[in-house]
């Protein structure tokens, strides 16, 4: 049996990371033009790079909740059953704090950057600036950008994730709002894979699409519980 999880904010933001749907499509009082997208890097890196250095700076103010808990003990649990794979489009670290090992940020991390050049990403937890040095780069670039996928880009590991929703047995998706693409799409993969894939959703507030069989009406960090029991694994 194959597991496929998929996670958006609504699963972070109980950690009390803010999402960029709050405040009227702003992120902490930015623009998401402004800073989330390829052309507002262009016009203003620093901006951009100040943002990302509050987000990244904000990361050891906030701990994993009971949803990431409990997704790590249900990869834990899932043991001989069947492969488990967790996707998720949030850049946090909180998952990986909660112990989840198999996992996919298929928007990128807060704790990398990446070389526009050489295209390295390297690790890292201080701030950056427009300058900041390339360390694994020969041609001497100055031009790291945040390892994020912003929008209008590509997201990461999407062959690695069109395999598994084409191989999936069951599919859960938690707090996402099941808009962006190509995510809001990962249902509909896994519902018409051929293998008669069973679909959960955990969100406070249910996305009403009819894909899926089985909806709790909770945050993750009760909703968990019971979809841990529908699957035989107990609270």
């Amino acid at each position: 049996m194959n597991l496929v999880v998929l996670t958006g904010a609504g699963i972070s933001a109980e950690s009390g990371i803010a999402t960029f749907r709050d405040g009227n499509g702003l992120w902490e009082n930015h623009r998401v033009e402004d800073v989330a997208t390829p052309q507002g890097y262009g016009r203003n890196p620093a901006l951009v790079h100040r943002f990302y250095n509050a987000r990244r700076a904000q990361l050891p103010q906030v701990q994993p909740n009971a949803g990431h808990a409990a997704l790590a003990a249900l990869e834990r649990a899932w043991g001989q059953r069947g492969h488990f794979l967790l996707v998720t489009q949030n850049v946090d670290d909180l998952h990986e704090r909660a112990g989840s090992l198999n996992l996919l940020h298929m928007h990128g991390e807060l704790k990398q950057l990446r070389c526009t050049e050489c295209e390295a990403v390297t690790r890292w937890e201080a701030d950056s600036h427009p300058d900041t040095p390339c360390p694994a780069c020969t041609l001497g670039s100055r031009n790291l950008r945040p390892d994020i996928v912003w929008f209008g880009e590509i997201p990461y590991h999407m062959e690695r994730i069109m395999e598994a929703l084409d191989q999936a047995d069951i599919f859960c998706a938690i707090g996402t709002s099941g808009v962006v693409y190509p995510a809001a799409g990962f249902a509909e993969m896994a519902h018409y894979n051929g293998r008669g894939c069973k679909l959960f959703e955990i969100n406070p507030a249910p996305t009403g699409s009819r894909l899926f069989h089985h909806v709790i009406a909770a945050p993750a960090s009760t909703g968990m519980a019971q979809f841990m029991a529908a699957l035989g694994l107990g609270a």
